[in-house]
């Protein structure tokens, strides 16, 4: 009995040690199955879905002590300091009454009386001056003149000439300004090549600033070289190719100077009549423009330019029924197709291209649903009522109205024009 008693044990011992062994093999089989499992898993590359949520469970990576595994959030990124030419222009935008901001779209030809009074009356956002302004006066009657315009303003003006150089000067054709007129691009080019287009392009914005002026109307983009186009004379009368050279080259003298620049007669005058005296109608192919056209205004843009003015002309192949000047899609082209986000300008509304088209009060109001953020004018007395009416009927939406006005205020700041009229103020 006890020789049974003894199997009976020692079997049992056996069978315990076996079920010891089997289970201590077992466990390490399975840590070892863990340790080839957790490689495969660590070495997939982490989506940007699994970096969020480990973010918002708080498990991230900040928390687990290892440095390189910094999750890139949006909270670690530095927030983009706010322009500040844009806070300030948005700042003045709204501090400003309904009739601030209508006036401000307006740069209107200047009265030959009250022109003082009537900045203030109609809160302007500029004048443009023509010979009459200046011929056979002294620089100190031209420079007291403006200087009262300005005094006149809550917001500092934009005071504006065409001088073009040739047949286009309406300061320096006053000998007592400048001796002689400035010559026009072709003669410059011919005479001096890029060094006189640029020594030019400086002492006229040197003489235009020493008067008080801070806008020059150029420079021409049109693309012509046929001398019986009514606007070759007042073009560089080359190929595109070289037209868009002397564009770039003068707006961006212009800019190095500070002095307001204007691309005209956008979208490119071409073999058109005169829209002065009646209506234009331009039946050029989109290829002519895309290809040719297009190019100088291109140009400028990318140069910095601050204006674009728009013509008159009824460019079919963009829009057959009203001029470019008041047609949304030619605006859009403008803006949508080469990148334009600057000031856009009617070329002047008591012009007989436009005014056959509608009345004083209905062209202005129509030029501002069309895109233009500033109007050049004479009738502006007619006019900035009329354009105050429709933002009060809902003609022209605040939006529209709102997005005009800044890109103005932007550009005086750009400009140094607000500021710098402040500090002479003070």
């Amino acid at each position: 009995m006890k020789k049974v008693r003894n199997i009976v044990v020692i079997v049992l011992s056996v069978i315990c040690v076996g079920i010891l062994v089997f289970l201590l093999w077992n466990l390490r089989s399975t840590e070892e199955s863990a340790q080839e499992i957790i490689p495969e898993v660590q070495s997939e590359p982490m989506s940007e879905q699994s970096v969020s949520d480990s973010d918002v469970s708080g498990n991230s990576a900040e928390n687990s002590g290892d440095p390189t595994e910094l999750p890139e959030t949006e909270e670690s990124e530095p927030a983009e300091p706010e322009d500040p030419v844009e806070q300030e222009a948005e700042e003045l935008l709204a501090g400003m009454t309904l009739e601030e901001k209508v006036g401000q779209m307006f740069i209107a030809r200047c009265p030959e009386t009250d022109a003082a009074s009537k900045v203030t009356q109609y809160h302007l956002g500029g004048y443009i001056l023509f010979a009459r302004d200046f011929t056979g006066k002294t620089k100190e009657e031209v420079t007291a003149s403006i200087q009262s315009y300005q005094n006149a303003a809550e917001i500092p003006l934009l005071i504006g000439v065409d001088e073009e150089g040739g047949t286009v000067n309406r300061v320096s054709k006053n000998t007592n300004l400048r001796k002689t007129p400035f010559a026009s691009p072709q003669e410059l080019y011919s005479a001096g090549g890029w060094d006189m287009i640029r020594s030019d392009t400086q002492e006229k914005c040197q003489l235009l600033q020493s008067l008080g002026i801070n806008l020059n109307f150029a420079p021409v983009c049109d693309v012509s070289q046929d001398p019986q186009d009514f606007i070759y004379a007042r073009s560089f009368g080359q190929d595109a190719e070289q037209t868009t050279e002397y564009v770039r080259t003068v707006v961006q003298t212009m800019s190095q100077e500070q002095m307001g620049s204007v691309l005209k007669h956008f979208p490119g005058y071409g073999n058109n009549s005169d829209t002065h005296t009646g209506i234009a109608y331009d039946e050029r192919p989109i290829e002519r423009f895309v290809n040719s056209d297009f190019l100088p205004f291109q140009a400028g843009i990318d140069a910095g330019a601050d204006m674009v003015l728009v013509a008159h002309n009824v460019v079919s192949c963009m829009d057959d029924q009203v001029p470019a000047s008041i047609s949304l899609p030619v605006h859009n082209i403008l803006r949508n197709e080469l990148g334009f986000d600057g000031v856009i300008i009617t070329d002047d509304l008591v012009m007989e291209g436009v005014r056959q088209f509608a009345g004083d009060a209905e062209i202005a109001v129509r030029a501002v649903q069309a895109g233009n953020d500033m109007l050049c004018c004479t009738d502006f007395e007619v006019q900035v009522p009329a354009v105050i009416k429709a933002v009060e009927t809902g003609e022209i939406t605040e939006e529209r109205l709102n997005e005009a006005v800044l890109r103005i205020l932007k550009m005086k700041i750009k400009l140094g024009i607000i500021a710098d009229t402040a500090d002479a103020q003070d």
